[in-house]
């Protein structure tokens, strides 16, 4: 039996697009606090984790995309759950490029959206290792298939 201090794995998608040769990174806000995160979400049956990111990053924040199953990091959190329980978690941080935004998707209304240079994204999200992630972001340096 699993216990509430169990550490949970959540798989995060750090959607990014060039803009005037640089890269922006796409934050949201969480559902309850409106603090500025990046889309998460639990493992998916059948998917990998870069797919699993990738509909996370749909749901909560319209993109359309590419994922790539290059993990950049990880950062610990808290989440709250629906019962209000404190669930230790890591989160696995994906690289998705953003092809387009959706005006209608799962949870549109229920979120904000923005792109920002990466430097000034990490300022924004609470958690040190995600904002360290942010900082170092670099669309160069990933692997190419």
């Amino acid at each position: 039996m699993r216990s509430k201090s169990d550490l949970r794995t959540q798989f995060g998608a750090l959607c990014y697009r060039i803009r005037k040769d640089k890269p922006e990174v796409l934050l949201i806000t969480s559902r309850g606090s409106g603090r500025w995160i990046i889309p998460k979400g639990w493992p998916m049956l059948g998917k990998t984790p870069g797919e699993c990111a990738l509909t996370e990053a749909w749901e909560e924040a319209g993109v359309q995309g590419k994922a790539s199953e290059q993990c950049l990091g990880l950062f610990s959190y808290t989440k709250i759950d629906e019962t209000r329980e404190n669930l230790p978690c890591v989160g696995l941080v994906f690289p998705v490029k953003v092809k387009a935004l959706a005006k209608t998707y799962p949870e549109a209304g229920q979120r904000r959206r923005k792109w920002l240079r990466p430097k000034k994204a990490a300022t924004l999200v609470s958690e040190p290792e995600l904002s360290v992630i942010l900082r170092h972001f670099d669309p160069a340096h990933l692997q190419r298939k």
